[in-house]
């Protein structure tokens, strides 16, 4: 009865103005609401918008074959609805190319551990452009893999609707890994429409009052352009810079429903700082060397050379990291991580590469891989964030990159990785992301392990003749687990492993497919979670050394670490929220209900709540 007076006091309520105002407010509220939230869930439905028009068309065909790259951790692109504020570059430790700001740069020693931190004013990409009116769509992707930077741009006249009838212009930019004065910009224009189609193709003019210096000269019955600069380092020292370029037409005329494809080769030669006496003389010694080694390249397969350089760089990534579930936001992503190394490696020397290599520095710089003591010392680098960032947005923050890198692993006992170039400092990285030491008998693994709530895999790390790949995995109760598998090389060479504390007999990894798994075991005091070693004897006695007070499962350690707030405190919480709802309801009741209580609306019903109340505290 007391709840049906209520409802009949609401016209009396709505007659207030300050109340219908109150609701015109929340019915638009509420509207607005549904509207916004409407629209983005369209448009998460939809997903991002697609460039217009016929070339916007042509390009979505084009990037779709990119996209299972991307999303196999193979690289990166940026469109014009998707982009990346992010260099996109090809080095090799030697020259290091900015495809979006056209800037070479140098390196003024070809010693590993030096980058190519010298920026010359020199243009090392060759523009080509559809003539006439026309509407362009352009993305571009690194392929980490590949060590390359794909280009492609769909043109076509404003009158054209038909994305079937665009032209697109394919390059492709490498600084070759092994050939480390080579670039190669590779050009491929396919015309499918029914009119010829006519290209400029242009190079960027040096700034005026540059240190550069152009000519057209003849090599053999060919027409090369020989660039020549200075780059300032200190004092009244200089780096000597000579390009030869082979020369492209500056028209490039393609039929109707037909291809038109080109290499432009590239050689780059630099000295070692030379005073201004020295200068003509080193010139004329790098001009020499550059027109002849061109002269080579320009003889050899284009095909060869590529396949070279791609197969370099996948044998660089054999070892990496890959990231397969993370659970916070201070890890980096699989991106950031493949990102970082790529951008590490391109600005890296790699002298195992070099085909002047005499044998006996060979093995001495393929033993320091194999067996890198004391490497890497310290704590995991993986919630490093300045090591691993998120974004780099310039060629100088790369390099700035390269130098804390280089400065990292040295000082944590990875110098004769860094020495070893491209090939170690990749080892370097990885070693360092997981918390993995090598010492003088074994192998351990010394990652935190209040941070294995994340899912990664590092792979292809050297040990002896060996490549071992390590994983931290999930179980279906979110317990983490180890899981550890063995690639042997020409000659298998016998490894054990034992998690941590050693309490049981070490077992013998194999190659096999399934590999083998060890529980994460945590010690007190903590000591590493896994020991490799190819000597058993050792590892058998290992745990005679330890010492420990206790070793606990995973789950038990992160109990005893964060046990949580007592019962006492909850209890407490529980009872002062009940006492205070028990007040408030008291006083609610003795208000409304109780002796005296002044009726809540104002209306022709007012006496009839009144009574409503009476019969309330006669039914109490």
């Amino acid at each position: 009865m007391w709840l049906q007076q209520r409802l009949k006091g609401l016209p009396g309520l709505l007659s207030s103005s300050w109340a219908r105002r109150l609701l015109i407010a929340l019915l638009l509220f509420l509207i607005s609401s549904w509207y916004l939230g409407a629209g983005r869930s369209w448009r998460l439905l939809r997903g991002p918008a697609g460039p217009e028009g016929a070339a916007g068309q042509c390009l979505l065909a084009e990037i779709h074959r990119w996209r299972s790259l991307v999303e196999r951790g193979e690289g990166i692109y940026s469109t014009p609805q998707e982009q990346l504020h992010t260099p996109f570059v090809s080095g090799n430790g030697h020259i290091l190319v900015d495809l979006d700001s056209n800037k070479l740069w140098v390196a003024a020693s070809s010693q590993p551990g030096s980058a190519p931190v010298h920026l010359t004013e020199y243009s090392p990409r060759v523009g080509v452009h559809l003539e006439g009116s026309r509407a362009e769509a352009r993305a571009s992707m690194l392929w980490f893999r590949k060590g390359a930077v794909l280009s492609v741009r769909c043109a076509s006249p404003a009158a054209l609707q038909s994305s079937r009838d665009c032209v697109t212009i394919r390059e492709e930019f490498i600084a070759h890994r092994s050939r480390t004065n080579m670039f190669l910009q590779r050009i491929h224009i396919n015309n499918p429409s029914d009119r010829p189609a006519v290209l400029d193709a242009s190079y960027d003019s040096p700034p005026f009052g540059t240190k550069f210096s152009s000519s057209v000269e003849k090599l053999e019955d060919r027409e090369v352009l020989l660039h020549s600069g200075r780059v300032p380092v200190d004092g009244n020292r200089v780096v000597l810079v000579v390009v030869v370029t082979k020369k492209l037409n500056s028209r490039i005329q393609v039929s109707a429903k037909s291809d038109y494809t080109d290499n432009i080769l590239s050689v780059v030669w630099t000295s070692e700082p030379v005073e201004s006496n020295k200068q003509e003389e080193t010139f004329s010694s790098l001009r020499e060397g550059a027109k002849k080694e061109l002269m080579e390249l320009l003889r050899a397969s284009v095909e060869e050379l590529v396949v070279d350089h791609q197969q370099a760089w996948m044998d660089l990534f054999i070892s990496g990291v890959e990231m397969r579930k993370i659970t916070d936001s201070h890890t980096p992503s699989s991106r950031t991580v493949n990102t970082t190394l790529y951008y590490i490696l391109s600005s890296s020397a790699a002298p195992l590469l070099d085909r002047r290599l005499s044998g006996e520095e060979r093995a001495r710089l393929e033993s320091s891989l194999n067996y890198a003591d004391h490497c890497f010392s310290g704590h995991a680098t993986m919630h490093a964030e300045n090591l691993w960032p998120e974004r780099v947005s310039s060629t100088a923050q790369i390099l700035q990159l390269v130098t804390l890198w280089t400065l990292t692993l040295q000082k944590r006992g990875c110098k004769v990785l860094v020495a070893a170039g491209a090939h170690g400092v990749m080892q370097g990285m990885v070693l360092s992301f997981g918390g993995l030491q090598f010492t003088e008998n074994h192998l351990q693994f010394q990652a935190d392990p209040d941070v294995l709530h994340n899912s990664y895999a590092l792979r292809g790390i050297h040990y002896n003749q060996d490549l071992i790949n390590l994983a931290v995995l999930l179980d279906m109760d979110g317990k983490p687990f180890l899981h550890v598998s063995v690639k042997q090389q020409e000659k298998p060479v016998k490894l054990y492993a034992c998690e941590a504390g050693c309490l049981n007999e070490p077992v013998e990894l194999t190659s096999e497919i399934k590999g083998h798994t060890f529980p994460v075991m945590v010690t007190q005091p903590i000591t590493p979670l896994l020991y490799i070693s190819t000597d058993l004897r050792h590892l058998q006695d290992l745990r005679h050394t330890l010492h420990l007070k206790a070793i606990l499962a995973h789950e038990e350690h992160m109990a005893n670490r964060y046990p949580g707030l007592p019962f006492l405190f909850w209890f407490s919480v529980a009872s002062l929220i009940t006492l205070f709802h028990l007040f408030l309801f008291k006083l609610i009741y003795n208000e409304y209900c109780g002796p005296g209580a002044k009726p809540l609306f104002r209306s022709k019903v007012a006496s009839k709540s009144e009574d409503g109340c009476s019969d309330a505290r006669i039914a109490v």
